[in-house]
């Protein structure tokens, strides 16, 4: 899918105009009386590029999820390498997992956006592996992206590894695991909040919520 479709108009003065997110003018003039053009080009591209870059990804992925909850769109980097701490064979893994947290925890899988019902979590509390337990997110660090993911701006200490993921060939990703089972949580993107300025996007499914006792 091309996301910028130019529609150009003949004349001494054109216009290649692009959707909002991805703009660009071009204006060319011809002076009769002077012997000469001018010629202005005009480049206004991403004003707003921490939306645009969000706004383009989430209509990516959504594209990519919205055949299935749970089947992988892509396959993750080493995802036959999922050996951590806590370690089962793939036969185990199926049989702990439910068949949608199995295809997103250990093949690396997208939900679709706005499926989960942590997405819309506001009780305070801590997010866990739903691999393995491991707490990962507290609710302090959960924000509203309007991605339709659960998002954070900060993970747990200790609690997550990023793994460079190239299974795009267009677009290089960094992978986020649990550091003690491997498990395949979401992504980060550098366009979060302050103070990290970072945007952990994760599945609903990768993840099981604990609230904070009353």
């Amino acid at each position: 899918m091309n996301l910028c479709q130019p529609t150009t108009r003949p004349n001494t003065s054109v216009k290649v105009s692009f959707k909002p997110h991805c703009r660009s003018t071009i204006t060319t003039r011809a002076n009769n009386h002077s012997g000469h053009s001018e010629q202005q080009v005009k480049a206004n591209s991403f004003k707003n590029s921490e939306a645009t870059r969000r706004h383009a990804l989430q209509c990516l992925l959504a594209t990519l999820a919205a055949t299935s909850t749970a089947r992988p769109a892509f396959a993750a980097s080493e995802g036959d390498k999922r050996q951590g701490e806590i370690a089962h064979t793939d036969a185990e893994w199926r049989q702990i997992l439910s068949e949608d947290q199995y295809y997103v925890l250990r093949k690396a899988a997208t939900e679709r956006p706005n499926s989960s019902p942590l997405a819309s979590e506001h009780r305070k509390g801590v997010f866990k592996c739903a691999g393995c337990g491991t707490p990962v997110y507290a609710s302090e660090a959960k924000y509203e992206s309007g991605t339709g993911w659960p998002s954070f701006y900060d993970a747990l200490p200790g609690s997550i590894e990023e793994v460079s993921d190239k299974s795009i060939p267009f677009m290089a990703r960094v992978e986020v695991r649990c550091r003690k089972c491997q498990s395949h949580l979401g992504h980060v993107f550098p366009d979060g909040p302050k103070p990290t300025g970072m945007r952990y996007c994760m599945n609903g499914l990768a993840m099981t919520f604990e609230p904070e006792a009353v």
